[in-house]
């Protein structure tokens, strides 16, 4: 079933994870609002619990889970945020998690899986590796999918950040947010359609993992035909036929970013803001900042999606000036 939340599935969502999620804040920056001509409401998802919007998608689809479904447990592959997300929603229920993660996720997210109590198996970094030892999983433990991002329930979930952001910053003419297999810029999609219809949302990729761009170019789902390299690890994967008709039907469009633009953005945010993110956070401002989504004069709502950032990595991606 390939079944798309509509705005009342994403309300009631609201509803049920708002006990175990945050309400994160909504940032500006008078700085960035300088460099671009415009004004950027930046939804803080950095400050979610377990560090990233997957919380949303992953409290949602456990708590709506029947018991017996439930008892079984869950299991989902992820390079990282929806795996400790998922993680942390089966240690608040009281459930089992099986987590396959590639062997090159930032340690810091393999360690936050695990600190959460989710048994972690490691993989190549391939989506056919990823879903191949998921498979397996579900057979032998006989637990629920729940996919980082082909998922009803995910999706709904995921959109509640758009919700907030135009609850709080209302009459936008942009909503940027990045794009991998496609959950968050679904549901964020979803929500904005139904609650602002002016304003144009648009999704924003690493180059090297381009899949969105080339499925809306080719009107079909390009698939992962390489192990990307990139910075930005949470957006390494294709759309699913379920994100790509959400992506295709209510999308302006989606930008390529390099990595280089992707981490002078992020140098920009720690730098102006003062606050952490991720690399895959920072390509949206990516976009904004190179020029390749011109926001002068206009109100611009952008959701920074994470903030478990590999210190370990931070001096080389950032050098001192």
């Amino acid at each position: 079933m390939n079944q798309l939340p509509d705005l009342a599935a994403i309300q009631e969502a609201a509803r049920r994870i708002k006990p175990h999620v945050h309400r994160t804040p909504v940032l500006t920056s008078k700085s960035i609002n300088s460099m671009l001509g415009a004004e950027v409401y930046f939804k803080c998802e950095n400050f979610q619990k377990a560090g990233a919007f997957k919380a949303r998608g992953a409290m949602n689809a456990v708590y709506a889970l029947d018991e017996e479904q439930a008892a079984k447990g869950v299991v989902t592959h992820s390079s990282g945020n929806h795996a400790g997300a998922l993680a942390l929603a089966a240690q608040k229920r009281g459930i089992p998690a099986h987590i396959v993660m590639p062997n090159t996720s930032p340690k810091v997210k393999i360690a936050a899986v695990k600190g959460y109590g989710a048994n972690v198996h490691l993989c190549e970094p391939t989506q056919a590796a990823r879903e191949g030892l998921a498979n397996e999983l579900l057979k032998s433990t006989g637990g629920v999918l729940v996919h980082p991002y082909d998922n009803y329930h995910v999706i709904a979930g995921q959109g509640t950040a758009a919700l907030e952001l135009i609850e709080d910053a209302p009459e936008l003419d942009y909503m940027v947010a990045p794009v991998g297999g496609g959950g968050l810029i679904s549901g964020t999609a979803i929500s904005t359609t139904a609650l602002s219809p002016q304003t144009k949302i648009v999704g924003a990729e690493a180059d090297d993992a381009d899949f969105g761009r080339r499925s809306l170019e080719k009107g079909g789902i390009v698939t992962q035909d390489h192990a990307p390299q990139t910075v930005a690890d949470g957006l390494m994967t294709a759309p699913s036929q379920r994100t790509f008709a959400a992506m295709s039907k209510l999308l302006d469009r989606i930008i390529a970013v390099p990595d280089a633009e992707t981490l002078a953005a992020m140098r920009v945010v720690l730098e102006r803001m003062k606050i952490v993110i991720e690399p895959s956070s920072a390509v949206p401002l990516a976009a904004l900042l190179s020029g390749h989504l011109n926001v002068k004069g206009k109100k611009v709502g952008l959701i920074l999606s994470g903030g478990n950032l590999d210190l370990s990595k931070v001096s080389s991606w950032c050098p001192p000036l």
